[in-house]
């Protein structure tokens, strides 16, 4: 069990029937992604995957948001902690400093973990209510299906601080070409119901009934048989990478590390001098 400082289980398992229910539980910071949690959704991905009885599994967000992306400001922030590595061989980032520590911990905790999160062999849904934000929109973009809220909202504001997007960078994959330029280039939020319309998420129903619909098409999902769930989920995973999916998504993580690059040589910092508090700030002024 991986907990905050004030003894909160960081993520949250449980099994209902054939579903496995992976909940974030850090609702106090919106459900910020920092690496502690990263490494808990990792150990409860694993477990059901494990499991031969679990045929589904369902990612929420306790409280009112699914996450706000990642952590870059609540005192539980660890960027400078070191996990044992899971997505890839890379080396620890610690021990170094610049592009060589950035990119060391961005290849592990946030490309290649939600790399290795869209694998899972077993059907995925998102359940999403409040916002859904940066590092929010990976972690429902991994999940094979998105259930949304009517009250549900997205951003990628990262353009603000001059980064070419998310670490994962499936923007025109699930939004389209067009719509990626303008989700980008304005930084604004936009509702469920346009997500719905563009085919981001799969439904939008009211708030008092999220649980029931994502439970509902969850439970059908588990009626499935396994294999056959796997195998198809991996079908449309390989024919959406020949579709330029994971190379472009690889030329855009070196274009992302050139922005953060840049910003550290002529300015305050990788993050162009953004925190937390200034990018909601910023987020809030355009919606």
């Amino acid at each position: 069990m991986v907990s905050d400082r004030d003894n909160t289980e960081i993520v949250t398992y449980e099994q209902r029937g054939g579903v496995a229910v992976v909940t974030m539980n850090r609702p106090k910071y919106r459900n910020a992604q920092n690496s502690a949690m990263t490494y808990a959704l990792d150990d409860a991905f694993y477990r059901a995957s494990a499991d031969n009885d679990v045929k589904a599994v369902v990612l929420a967000g306790a409280g009112e948001h699914f996450s706000a992306g990642h952590d870059i400001g609540s005192p539980d922030r660890d960027a400078d902690a070191s996990f044992d590595r899971r997505a890839g061989l890379w080396w620890d980032h610690t021990d170094k400093h610049g592009m060589d520590n950035r990119l060391a911990r961005e290849s592990e905790v946030y490309l290649g973990m939600c790399r290795r999160w869209r694998e899972l062999p077993k059907p995925m849904v998102a359940m999403v209510q409040g916002a859904c934000i940066a590092g929010g929109l990976m972690l429902a973009w991994c999940a094979d299906l998105i259930i949304a809220a009517d009250d549900a909202f997205f951003a990628d504001p990262v353009v603000r601080m001059g980064i070419p997007g998310v670490e994962y960078f499936a923007h025109p994959w699930v939004l389209g070409p067009r719509f990626a330029k303008e989700f980008l280039f304005t930084g604004e939020r936009f509702a469920a119901d346009r997500a719905l319309a563009i085919g981001m998420v799969n439904r939008v129903v009211p708030r008092a009934e999220l649980e029931a619909e994502t439970f509902g098409v969850a439970e059908k999902i588990a009626e499935m048989p396994r294999l056959g769930l796997a195998l198809t989920k991996k079908a449309i995973n390989q024919a959406e990478d020949l579709m330029g999916m994971r190379s472009g998504m690889d030329a855009a993580f070196g274009l992302h590390h050139a922005a953060h690059a840049h910003n550290a040589e002529v300015g305050a910092d990788s993050l162009a001098g953004h925190t937390a508090k200034s990018m909601k700030a910023s987020a809030d002024k355009s919606s």
